[in-house]
């Protein structure tokens, strides 16, 4: 496929370092590709960020067909740019495609086209401690029909933001509240896929955690309301006694690959790492004897995040006194190391643009 650029007359100023926070600014430049049934994907262009115009029956508007990505890339001290695992993102990116019935985007374009769009908006990566450029690739569906069937035409895009430090005065334990009123996803249903409809039902469960002063929601499963699965952003790894333990991928986790990542170094450095059903009574139970020495998230955002504080039932438990354990200490100086270019890649994961 080939791809044209055109490049903005009218460059934005750049946000401050101390200004950026996380989504809140966008580079000059975008990619679009249009997709019909009968033509494929075709006019890939990168050009001046600027808004799309839909038509008010648009599919996405009124049946959520649509999926995204994250990703980032990394500044490094030699003055150049990396990506981490890149393709693993396109790889999931293409099975939520396939659950939502949406046209799938070429796994190689899709790649070489967010590097020469990285390439173009190079100044826009920033430079700061801990900063980076945050990759949202995206496709929403565009036919405008109001019957429910799978849309017959999409628009594939990537935007980049520049981000601050997640962490900007050092790796912060956060405090999490266990969820027991509403449910994320079941099995059978889109809970593997990264889609908006996931987020959108976890915004109130979000809210009131957030009004008592959590950082963040970990959710039970939808049926039995007792197995532990995700965190709204992230994954979660607990230290049980001398295992860490994470839920297992049953179909209404998102495959992580932060989460990979981490279970890949764990196993690296000697830890017995089990993927399984945590019930929210054994975790209760190592919360009172002290057998959860540490828990942790992991995902795109924070790479790490250690987790001080857990709330289960109008009660809050301390988890390692509230403080960063080893294990989540030790994973995020060597994650952001790596993804920084400040220490060897042993694993192949990192790609110079």
């Amino acid at each position: 496929m080939n791809l044209t650029i055109t490049k903005t007359t009218a460059p934005k100023t750049k946000p401050e370092i101390a200004a950026l926070g996380f989504g809140r600014h966008f580079s000059d430049h975008m990619l679009v590709v249009d997709y019909e049934t009968s033509a494929g994907w075709h006019d890939a262009r990168i050009v001046p960020y600027a808004p799309f115009s839909l038509d008010p029956a648009a599919m996405v508007f009124h049946y959520a067909q649509e999926a995204f990505e994250g990703l980032k890339a990394y500044p490094t001290d030699d003055g150049s740019i990396q990506l981490f695992r890149p393709q693993e993102n396109f790889k999931r990116f293409n099975k939520s495609c396939e659950r939502l019935c949406m046209a799938k985007i070429d796994e190689d374009f899709a790649l070489e086209s967010l590097k020469e769009l990285l390439r173009i908006d190079a100044d826009w990566v920033p430079r700061g401690k801990g900063t980076s450029l945050y990759i949202r690739p995206f496709i929403i569906a565009t036919d405008p029909f109001l019957g429910v069937r799978a849309s017959q035409r999409y628009i594939y895009s990537v935007i980049l933001s520049p981000v601050g430090a997640y962490y900007p005065e050092g790796l912060n334990p956060v405090k999490i509240i266990i969820e027991v009123e509403d449910v994320r996803a079941v099995r059978g249903g889109t809970g593997a896929a990264k889609i908006g409809g996931n987020y959108a039902g976890t915004i109130r469960a979000q809210v009131r955690a957030q009004e008592k002063g959590y950082t963040q929601v970990l959710w039970l499963d939808a049926v039995e309301r007792k197995y532990i699965e995700e965190v709204g952003t992230m994954h979660m790894f607990f230290q049980i006694g001398n295992e860490i333990v994470t839920p297992s991928l049953d179909g209404t986790i998102l495959e992580g690959i932060t989460r990979d990542s981490v279970i890949h170094m764990l196993h690296a450095w000697g830890h017995t790492v089990i993927e399984r059903k945590i019930s929210i009574d054994e975790l209760h139970e190592a919360l009172q004897n002290g057998q959860l020495k540490e828990a942790f998230g992991t995902g795109t955002a924070a790479a790490i995040s250690p987790v001080g504080q857990l709330s289960y039932q109008g009660v809050d438990y301390a988890v390692n006194a509230g403080k960063t354990g080893e294990i989540a200490a030790k994973l995020y100086d060597t994650l952001t190391g790596i993804q920084w270019g400040r220490i060897v890649d042993p694993y192949g994961w990192t790609i110079r643009v």
